[in-house]
C-alpha cells in the first residue's frame, strides 16, 4: 500500500512538474508576441502617419509613396493576423520598409529625409546603385541610378526577392516585381541584371552573376548585351542581343511577360503599383 502512495504521490509531482514548465513556456510566448506586436504597431502607426500626410509633388516622390501606401496596407493586415512573434516581426519588417519608400519620397522632393531606419533583412548585403547606368536590353532601355531622376522614378529599398539580392536604388521600370509576384527569377532577368550591376561599385557579384545566369548564354557563351552605357564591363560583349534562338521563357523585355504574368511593358501611366495591380 506505502508503495502505490509513493508511486502516485510522484506521478502527481511530474505531471504538476509538466504543467508548470508548459505554462511557463505558454506565457513566455504570450509576452514575446505582445511584446513583437507592440513594435510592430509603433512602426506602422509611425508609417501611416507619414502616408497620411505627404503628398507627392514629382514622380519619383509619387511612385515612392505609392509603394509606401501598399506597405502600409499589407503591415496592417499582417498585424492583425499575427499569432506568433515571429509573424508580428515581419509585420514590422514590411512596415520600415514603407518609410524606406517614404524616406525616398522625401528625398525626391527636396526634404529633410528623417531619421536613419534599421536595416531591413537582406538589405546590407544587396548593395547600393552608386552610378549612373543606362542599358539596353532586345533593344529594350534600362535605366539604374543612385538618385531619383526623370529617368528612374523607381525606388527599391534594396533586399531579397525570390532569393536573389536586389540593390538599392533608383530604376526606370520596376523589373524586380515580376518575380515579387512569380516567387521565381526569368532567365532573362539575369541577363538583365548582369547589364546593369556588372562592374559597379558596391554591388555583391551575385547580383550582377545569379545562378542560372550561364543558362541564358548563347552558343558561344555570349551573352550578347547591347548596352548604352555599361560601365565598361570588358567581361561581356555587348554587341548585338542574339540569344541564338533561346525564347526565354517568356521573358520579353518589352513585355515582361513570364509565364502569364504580363506586366504591359512597364507603362508608366498605366501601372498601379500602390495596389501591385499588374
Amino acid at each position: 500500500m506505502t508503495a502505490i502512495v509513493i508511486i502516485v504521490i510522484a506521478l502527481v509531482v511530474i505531471v504538476a512538474a509538466v504543467w508548470w514548465s508548459r505554462q511557463k513556456v505558454v506565457a513566455h510566448q504570450r509576452n514575446q508576441l505582445e511584446d513583437a506586436k507592440a513594435e510592430a504597431r509603433r512602426w506602422v502607426e509611425r508609417l501611416g502617419g507619414q502616408v497620411l500626410n505627404l503628398v507627392g509633388t514629382n514622380e519619383a516622390a509619387k511612385q515612392a509613396l505609392a509603394d509606401a501606401a501598399e506597405r502600409h496596407g499589407a503591415a496592417v493586415s499582417q498585424l492583425d493576423q499575427a499569432r506568433t512573434g515571429a509573424q508580428a516581426r515581419l509585420t514590422t519588417e514590411s512596415a520600415l520598409e514603407g518609410l524606406y519608400y517614404v524616406r525616398a519620397a522625401r528625398i525626391a522632393m527636396d526634404m529633410d529625409p528623417g531619421p536613419e531606419l534599421p536595416d531591413l533583412a537582406g538589405q546590407r548585403g544587396a548593395g547600393k546603385v552608386t552610378e549612373y547606368r543606362e542599358v539596353e536590353v532586345e533593344g529594350h532601355p534600362q535605366v539604374a541610378s543612385p538618385n531619383p531622376t526623370e529617368q528612374t522614378p523607381h525606388y527599391y529599398p534594396g533586399g531579397t526577392v525570390a532569393g536573389r539580392p536586389v540593390p538599392q536604388g533608383w530604376y526606370s521600370e520596376p523589373w524586380w516585381k515580376p518575380a515579387l509576384v512569380a516567387g521565381a527569377w526569368g532567365v532573362g532577368s539575369f541577363v538583365l541584371m548582369s547589364a546593369l550591376f556588372g562592374g559597379m561599385a558596391g554591388i555583391p557579384a551575385e547580383a550582377a552573376y545569379a545562378d542560372g545566369f550561364q543558362d541564358g548564354l548563347g552558343a558561344s557563351g555570349d551573352p550578347g548585351i547591347d548596352a548604352a552605357n555599361a560601365g565598361g564591363d570588358d567581361g561581356l560583349d555587348q554587341s548585338g542581343f542574339d540569344q541564338g534562338g533561346f525564347d526565354q521563357g517568356g521573358f520579353d523585355q518589352g513585355g515582361f511577360d513570364q509565364g502569364g504574368i504580363d506586366q504591359g511593358g512597364f507603362d508608366q501611366g498605366g501601372i498601379d503599383v500602390g495596389g501591385f495591380d499588374l
